[in-house]
């Protein structure tokens, strides 16, 4: 296992083992994670747990072009049954995808520190904040950090209080990103709700290629 010190350093991310878990330690300071998602690399860990740095093989990624819209989502989004912003309400997005329940999963990996610390990236334009409205009420978003000079989006994470809202959320966010000729959007690790949007595994190595 590779510990972290002071200095701001990552092994090869083939250093990491059979679950993508590559080193442990260091702080959640801005310049050490713009570095790690340049590298391919980000924190996830529990409160009760020292910071822990991934890297998985496969990653989970989905190209902009393969992006599936249901039949039903098509029709919802036809409607207009939600109302998409962004970087509106930053906070309201970290705190309801820190808090929100989740089937089989008991606590949050997006730790008090870990939400002051995006809240930095944020202040300064490293993070995009997307929000779903209904009725004047939040009702589902996303967050990621904005890899801009690489063409690059990293979800972190996304909520929904009511049935396809985080998905409406994702398709603006994937429609806008594709305005800006985005190459990928980073989903880290395998989800059935990601890959019904047509987000697919890749081998690490390949994920790497498009962060030179």
């Amino acid at each position: 296992m590779y510990i972290l010190t002071d200095i701001i350093r990552f092994p090869p991310v083939t250093y990491a083992d059979s679950d993508g878990l590559l080193a442990i330690g260091g702080d959640l300071s801005v310049d050490r994670l713009l570095v790690a998602y340049n590298k391919g690399i980000f924190p996830w860990y529990s409160e009760d747990q020292p910071i822990l740095w991934f890297s998985p093989d496969p990653r989970m990624v989905l190209f902009p072009s393969e992006l599936k819209v249901s039949k039903s989502m098509r029709q919802i989004i036809r409607k207009n049954q939600f109302k998409v912003t962004f970087n509106e309400d930053f906070e309201s997005v970290v705190h309801n995808c820190a808090t929100i329940n989740r089937t089989g999963q008991d606590g949050t990996w997006i730790t008090t520190d870990m939400q002051k610390a995006y809240k930095k990236l944020y202040e300064m334009g490293r993070v995009i904040s997307v929000e779903v409205w209904h009725d004047k009420k939040l009702v589902g978003g996303l967050y990621g950090i904005w890899l801009k000079e690489k063409g690059v989006f990293c979800g972190e994470s996304m909520f929904s209080k009511v049935s396809n809202a985080s998905k409406y959320g994702f398709i603006t966010l994937v429609e806008r990103l594709k305005e800006k000729e985005i190459k990928l959007i980073d989903c880290q690790v395998y989800t059935d709700h990601l890959a019904s949007l047509g987000a697919r595994e890749i081998t690490r190595a390949a994920f790497m290629k498009y962060l030179e």
